[in-house]
C-alpha cells in the first residue's frame, strides 16, 4: 500500500538526512551540490504537501483527541502553509548568495530551522489526526497521487517558489 503518511514521513526523514549532509561538507562546491538537491526537494515537498495533503485534511481530518484537543484542520492547514511559506523564504534567501558565505549560512540556517520546527509540529498534529480520520483507502489513493506528484516534478521541476496565502488556500480547498 502506498500510505500517504508513510511517504510523508519518509519524505521528512529525508530532509532531515540531507541537512545533516550539509554538516559534513568540507567546501563550497560540497555546500551546493548537497543543497541544490535539498533545496529543490524542500520546495517541492511543500508544493507537493499543498497540492496532495492538505486539501483532503481539510475534508477530512481535525478529529479532536487528547494529543491534540483542538483538532481544526484549519488551523493546521494555517500553519503548514505559513511554515512552507518561510521555508520558501529563506531558500530564496539562499539562493542570492554563495554556498558557504555567512549570508548563504544565514539562510540556510533559517531553512532547517523552520523546516525542523514545522516537521515536528506536522508529525505531532496533522498527520495524527488524519490517520484518526481517514479511511486506508483513502491513504493509499492520496500516496498514489504524491508519488505521481514527485515523477511529474522531478528535481523540482515545474515547482512554484512563490509563497502561498494561507487564507485564500483554505477557501479555495474548503
Amino acid at each position: 500500500m502506498a500510505d500517504i503518511i508513510e511517504l510523508i514521513y519518509a519524505d521528512h526523514d529525508w530532509l532531515r538526512r540531507q541537512f545533516f549532509r550539509l554538516d559534513d561538507a568540507a567546501s563550497p562546491g560540497e555546500l551546493a551540490a548537497i543543497w541544490e538537491v535539498l533545496s529543490a526537494r524542500l520546495d517541492t515537498h511543500a508544493e507537493a504537501e499543498e497540492t496532495v495533503f492538505y486539501p483532503v485534511l481539510l475534508k477530512h481530518g481535525g478529529r479532536e483527541h487528547p494529543g491534540n484537543p483542538e483538532g481544526d484542520p484549519e488551523d493546521e492547514t494555517e500553519d503548514a502553509i505559513t511554515d512552507h511559506n518561510a521555508i520558501r523564504d529563506a531558500v530564496r534567501r539562499s539562493r542570492r548568495h554563495q554556498p558557504g558565505s555567512d549570508e548563504w549560512f544565514e539562510a540556510v540556517l533559517a531553512a532547517r530551522k523552520e523546516n525542523g520546527s514545522h516537521l515536528d509540529e506536522e508529525e505531532r498534529e496533522a498527520m495524527p489526526d488524519f490517520i484518526k480520520s481517514a479511511s486506508l483507502q483513502l491513504r493509499h489513493e492520496l500516496g498514489m497521487q504524491w508519488l505521481r506528484f514527485y515523477a511529474e516534478h522531478q528535481a523540482g521541476t515545474g515547482i512554484s517558489t512563490d509563497d502561498v496565502d494561507a487564507d485564500d488556500y483554505i477557501e479555495r480547498h474548503s
